[in-house]
């Protein structure tokens, strides 16, 4: 280990802001042109990334002003492709954000066969392709990080979301199994869960008085989140002050997976 990192003064300094630092990385964010992805992939960039986003809709990707690739992640041989050309673009592959993600409310005893069809071809079975293209080329080049998008319904349920909160599920099984498959490798596979987040797309949810207070209540925080509060941790597993760290699911939630206050007044 670096003993410098326990040094004082200008060396320990530089040191950690070296360990913390994602300038000139080769980053790819999947589910990039929107949301949470866009955001992140914004980040990454003014932070000095060199970064790529990808979706299925170049629309979407062109309003983003980064550089960008067009892929299907429920086509192995779209997202093998996208991969490939990113890693031969650059000479390496550093980090990967695994953001793409549908879903669908239903009730689970009408919920669609087609619906969930296409929420595992998506939310498992994609995002498995893409991390395993992406893993082999950091099993090549021995070393690498991938982050997972999980969610608050890896950790618990909500009524009516019962095939997205499975689909969320394996993605913490899914992380914990690369972690430990690939870290002989020196690479990291981590998941990063998102709290209830504004973000464009569901921005009617949010405009619903009953729902926004339920969520500012039962959240310590007292609010929802936004996109950029989730940039300092995906930076942090992005970074080598995050090499000893894998197979971990970082809750960045406000709270809501730690518990609920109460109409209790304390002594303070």
């Amino acid at each position: 280990m670096d003993r410098l990192c326990f040094a004082r003064g200008p060396i320990y300094r530089e040191n950690m802001q070296e360990r913390f630092s994602v300038q000139d990385k080769v980053v790819l964010v999947s589910g990039g042109s929107r949301g949470i992805g866009r955001a992140i992939a914004e980040a990454f960039h003014q932070a000095g990334a060199r970064v790529t986003v990808t979706a299925r809709r170049e629309d979407t990707l062109r309003a983003t002003g980064l550089p960008y690739r067009v892929c299907d992640i429920g086509d192995g041989a779209q997202i093998r492709a996208c991969v490939d050309a990113v890693a031969q673009q650059h000479g390496r592959l550093d980090v990967m954000f695994n953001v793409a993600g549908i879903n669908f409310r239903h009730a689970a005893e009408t919920f669609p066969e087609d619906r969930m069809d296409d929420i595992f071809r998506v939310n498992v079975r994609g995002n498995y392709l893409m991390a395993s293209a992406c893993g082999k080329v950091m099993v090549s080049q021995r070393r690498g990080k991938i982050i997972n998008i999980a969610s608050l319904h890896t950790h618990e349920s909500l009524a009516g979301v019962s095939v997205y909160g499975a689909s969320k599920g394996a993605i913490a099984s899914l992380t914990r199994a690369l972690a430990v498959e690939w870290a002989a490798f020196n690479v990291q596979v981590n998941a990063l869960a998102p709290g209830f987040i504004r973000t464009d797309l569901n921005k009617s949810l949010w405009e619903n008085a009953e729902i926004r207070s339920w969520v500012e209540a039962r959240t310590p925080a007292g609010r929802v989140g936004v996109p950029e509060d989730l940039i300092g941790t995906a930076i942090f597993l992005a970074s080598a002050a995050s090499d000893f760290l894998t197979g971990q699911v970082i809750y960045v939630d406000g709270g809501f997976t730690a518990g609920s206050t109460w109409p209790l007044t304390v002594p303070r």
